[in-house]
């Protein structure tokens, strides 16, 4: 069986100061992220919450190292993104980090089994039976019936279902989520949920992004982002 328990020890897998990141459009330079501290520890279930051009996806995408400030520090397990290569970083997503999308992500020609199995043929642990994995994960978030499936012939929450077992096939520290039930009715966005719910028992860090107030009531904490500052609600 797969030993999804991480640890308990409280360091910080996250680290932000000082945060600054803007984009380019025309001549203008358009400012996104203002001075953002963030810190979570390890074990955390953090919420970030905000309107729509608040900032959050884009400091999401500095969290999952798919994006570099323009100034300040944000430190992912310990490395600091701006001192790294694309290949360090590339390495960095791909051992320490999975990613799970409110469109899921997943390749339609591709059965459910062979989906989870595909960050596995850029970057596997050594020693792991990544075989043995991929279905021993179906199996966690209940879809063992349907590995053969492709993903036309699933439903919205059992395509989440799918996507959750691929960014957990590295067994990596932290769960990004952007908007993972926004797809989805409420029944299943509460199953989707207590998936995530069982992960941080079991001592997973995970970051989500929600413009759910009700989904805030699973986290640990709650992070307001607003025209590119964190602050209260």
């Amino acid at each position: 069986m797969v030993d999804y328990n991480n640890g308990s020890d409280e360091v910080n897998v996250i680290n932000i100061s000082d945060l600054k990141k803007s984009y380019q459009v025309g001549d203008m330079e358009v400012p996104i992220l203002k001075s953002i501290d963030l810190s979570v520890k390890k074990g955390e279930f953090v919420a970030i919450m905000g309107p729509s051009g608040s900032g959050k996806s884009t400091l999401m995408n500095m969290i999952g190292c798919l994006d570099k400030p323009n100034c300040g520090q944000v430190i992912i397990m310990g490395k600091e993104i701006n001192k790294l290569s694309e290949v360090e970083l590339a390495r960095l997503r791909g051992f320490e980090i999975g990613f799970v999308f409110q469109t899921f992500n997943l390749i339609p020609r591709l059965s459910a089994y062979e989906n989870v199995l595909l960050p596995t043929y850029s970057n596997s642990k050594n020693g792991v039976d990544t075989v043995q994995r991929g279905k021993d994960l179906l199996k966690l978030v209940g879809l063992d019936d349907r590995m053969g499936h492709r993903p036309p012939e699933l439903s919205g929450g059992q395509r989440q279902r799918v996507a959750i077992a691929r960014a957990l096939i590295n067994d990596p520290s932290l769960i990004l989520a952007d908007e993972p039930t926004g797809n989805l009715d409420s029944k299943t966005g509460i199953e989707i949920m207590n998936i995530f719910t069982d992960l941080h028992k079991k001592g997973r860090t995970i970051i989500m992004i929600t413009h759910d107030p009700d989904l805030t009531e699973y986290a640990d904490r709650v992070v307001y982002i607003k025209d590119g500052y964190i602050g209260n609600n």
